[in-house]
């Protein structure tokens, strides 16, 4: 008989949710779960910008030289870079330093606060990554952030444990991959938040072995600077406004994280051509909350 088994966790910064459909036992299923949270911490260790003794925060402090990361920071690192020189450096994971100056630097469960003494002109090309020995080499000091990468890698390696289920969600705060099918054989309703109404659905979509991603500037705002959001310009240092809820559908959740980022730095019709480009699909909602379809969805 089929039946849903569901657990949750506080994990970077959000509640991550997994809920399995199996005709398997619990005691076969909830090992693996245990596993997909694993992943998720395994993935936080290595890459929080908010703990100094997370790997990548030890990585950063340690300038002009040669530094091997494990998997866990080398993988989204890399996938973060590549965005960086592919949208020429719109979306720049060093931008640290001006989250750190906006108020974004606090642990969400210890409160505490760091800062690191990052150089005022850095940007991604101060980075260079080794594919054959797998390090880091900074060129200036810098703070690397990953926050529109690390959540959709953890999901990504979570999913990858859970793929021998019938169905699977892996939710964490609204960024997820749905693998097969519900526990009614169907693909698996989502439902977009809407962005200015909390705890209200603006639209809901069908998908199946598919991520869906949601960046906004509702989400996360500077208690310094009211028109500031977690979403930022690394030139300029403003965040985008013009829209306020960029949601993709993407085959990987790393995937849908970034470029719900980039969309929404790129603005509506910019965006809607890269949705288009990527052959991905998205939902795009403008700050008077007109909502657009792209790609077919």
């Amino acid at each position: 008989m089929v039946h849903i088994v569901q657990k949750s966790k506080l994990m970077m910064d959000t509640v991550v949710e997994i809920k399995v459909v199996t005709s398997l036992s619990l005691s076969v299923v909830e090992p693996v779960i245990v596993q997909a949270f694993d992943a998720f911490r395994n993935v936080e260790q290595a890459c929080s910008r908010f703990t100094l003794g997370s790997e990548l925060m030890k990585a950063c402090q340690q300038i002009k030289t040669h530094v091997q990361i494990s998997s866990w920071l080398f993988q989204p690192l890399k996938f973060a870079l590549e965005m960086a020189e592919w949208t020429q450096g719109i979306f720049d994971p060093t931008i640290g330093k001006t989250m750190e100056a906006y108020g974004f630097n606090q642990h969400y469960l210890t409160g505490e606060t760091n800062s690191n003494l990052a150089a005022d002109n850095a940007s991604y090309l101060d980075i260079v990554l080794s594919d054959h020995d797998q390090t880091m080499y900074l060129h200036k000091p810098l703070v690397i952030d990953l926050g529109a990468v690390a959540k959709g890698f953890a999901i990504d390696l979570a999913s990858q444990m859970l793929s021998n289920f019938q169905g699977f969600v892996i939710n964490a705060g609204g960024d997820l991959f749905a693998g097969g099918l519900d526990e009614t054989g169907h693909p698996w309703r989502i439902g977009i938040k809407h962005p200015a109404y909390k705890d209200h659905i603006i639209d809901t979509i069908e998908v199946s072995n598919e991520a869906v991603c949601t960046s906004g500037g509702y989400e996360r705002k500077s208690k310094v600077r009211e028109d500031i959001h977690h979403i930022i310009y690394p030139k300029s240092k403003q965040s985008p406004h013009e829209l306020i809820s960029c949601s993709i559908v993407a085959p990987y959740a790393m995937m849908a994280d970034v470029f719900s980022t980039v969309v929404c730095l790129y603005g509506l019709d910019q965006g809607k051509r890269l949705i288009n480009e990527m052959q991905l699909k998205g939902i795009l909602i403008t700050s008077k909350l007109h909502l657009d379809r792209v790609g077919g969805i």
